[in-house]
């Protein structure tokens, strides 16, 4: 004789119920065991972290740190265009420079490509990377077709990376070229 099988509704809810059950109680076994006991101690955060943080070094710093030793740079950068744009932004951290007042390592110096893909982060209209109201944007390589200079060029033989303005400034004064707006 042939036995026909029947399925129940109530079995498959009833399995799936207790498959909901077990993993619930194992979750919460589970985060009992592995949460740290202080996590939101302070809302979302581990209390002990606090702690954790003082112990970890500092890795930036400001301007000023470099401009112990950058003295020439200082002058440059202070009254330029860039004098908000924090040295670490392109150089990278101080801490990999200098450590307790000392040297220990010399940080990469950009060359050619990196020194346009580290101007064009800011100043890149086509990615629209800051407001052109706040910023020079330019898009690349119309600006340098425009300025009638070879599209391989990278910025620094114009700019002075740390007042883009400086040596352009220069050239105009030099040529006695004007530039938009000015009438002097």
């Amino acid at each position: 004789m042939e036995k026909k099988y029947k399925s129940s509704y109530y079995g498959h809810v009833v399995k799936i119920a207790l498959v909901l059950i077990i993993g619930g109680v194992l979750a919460v076994m589970a985060r009992d065991k592995f949460l740290p006991e202080t996590m939101g101690q302070y809302g979302h955060y581990r209390g002990s972290d606090l702690e954790d943080q003082r112990n970890v070094s500092v890795r930036s710093h400001t301007n000023e740190s470099c401009y112990q030793c950058h003295r020439p740079i200082r002058l440059i950068h202070k009254a330029g265009v860039h004098k908000t744009v924090s040295c670490e932004f392109c150089h990278g951290p101080f801490a990999d420079h200098v450590k307790d007042g000392k040297y220990v390592a010399k940080l990469p110096v950009k060359r050619d490509m990196e020194i346009k893909t580290l101007c064009l982060r800011c100043h890149n209209k086509i990615i629209r990377a800051r407001p052109e109201e706040s910023i020079k944007v330019v898009a690349m390589p119309q600006h340098l077709e425009e300025k009638k200079v070879n599209i391989e060029h990278n910025c620094n033989q114009c700019h002075m990376v740390h007042d883009p303005i400086l040596w352009i400034k220069a050239a105009r004064e030099m040529m006695g070229l004007k530039m938009k707006g000015e009438t002097k």
